[in-house]
């Protein structure tokens, strides 16, 4: 495994919090940039890194949305204890975060050997960002239709069973390319969803899922983290941060007023891009 140095960091870091909120797939842009700078991507270590410096985007967002995860989360245990606050429509959305981060975690935790060992290919990076492009544009279509009847929904209106749709859809983000954003933001506005609420949804869902793969990764991998060195795991873990909050800044803002389909046009391009590196062998796969 090639040493990984404190530049190394600081530009996995940048990618981590530029990619991991936008419908790009962060793992899929990790997994390139990791090749590019000389890494072994199947190496554990270097896979463990990915998913620990995905903390920095997650406490990014336990920043940014604090208030609102503090009102949801009081508005869960309210409604746990009375029929009352069982009417409180954040009580409806807590149960939606709750329930639609069970999927991801269940799959992800089965299918660890098989997420961090065969689909650590870059030919299955370049074929997911494709292909999940596809997904995202029958998305759209059918988020203008609700648009058209006037059907689309708000916050106060999302219920556990979006939850449970959208969790099970999340599970595709495993893999490499897909990109769990993409496929979250995708799936809430497939439901009628508002774009501004199902890319906050998509957010909150993240927390559980990304928090519990980081987490379980160090301790898995704490001696290969050790060999890569403690410097240049709080580097990327900062960075990520800083950039991760800036991200959902600008996304929230640009969701408001836009489709995603520039987002699909830059998945294909890089797509196309990189399935064409992989066969003129100016790189390898993995």
């Amino acid at each position: 495994m090639a040493d990984l140095s404190y530049l190394d960091a600081v530009i996995l870091g940048v990618v981590e919090g530029l990619t991991e909120y936008l419908p790009v797939s962060s793992t899929g842009h990790l997994t390139i940039t990791e090749k590019l700078l000389g890494l072994e991507v199947s190496d554990p270590a270097v896979t463990a890194y990915t998913a620990v410096i995905q903390l920095g985007a997650i406490a990014a967002t336990l920043l940014y949305f604090f208030r609102d995860i503090l009102r949801f989360a009081l508005a869960w245990v309210r409604g746990l204890a009375t029929a009352e606050g069982r009417k409180d429509p954040d009580y409806s959305l807590a149960w939606a975060v709750v329930i639609g981060s069970i999927p991801v975690g269940l799959v992800g935790f089965l299918g660890r050997d098989l997420i961090s060992g065969a689909l650590r290919s870059l030919w299955v990076v370049a074929a997911a960002l494709l292909l999940w492009s596809v997904v995202m544009v029958l998305a759209e279509r059918i988020y203008a239709g609700y648009e058209a009847r006037g059907q689309l929904r708000g916050e106060h209106s999302v219920r556990p069973v979006d939850g449970v749709v959208i969790g099970l859809i999340q599970c595709f983000s495993l893999i490499p390319g897909v990109s769990r954003s993409g496929a979250t933001i995708s799936a809430g506005i497939a439901r009628g969803i508002d774009r501004v609420t199902a890319t906050r949804l998509s957010f909150f869902l993240a927390i559980p899922a990304l928090t519990a793969a980081g987490l379980f990764q160090a301790v898995e991998e704490k001696d290969g983290l050790s060999a890569l060195g403690v410097g240049p795991v709080l580097v990327g873990l900062v960075v990520a941060f800083v950039v991760a909050y800036a991200s959902i800044a600008w996304l929230l803002r640009f969701v408001a007023s836009n489709t995603l389909m520039p987002f699909v046009w830059y998945r294909v391009v890089l797509g196309v891009l990189l399935a064409g590196v992989l066969a003129g062998g100016v790189i390898t796969a993995t």
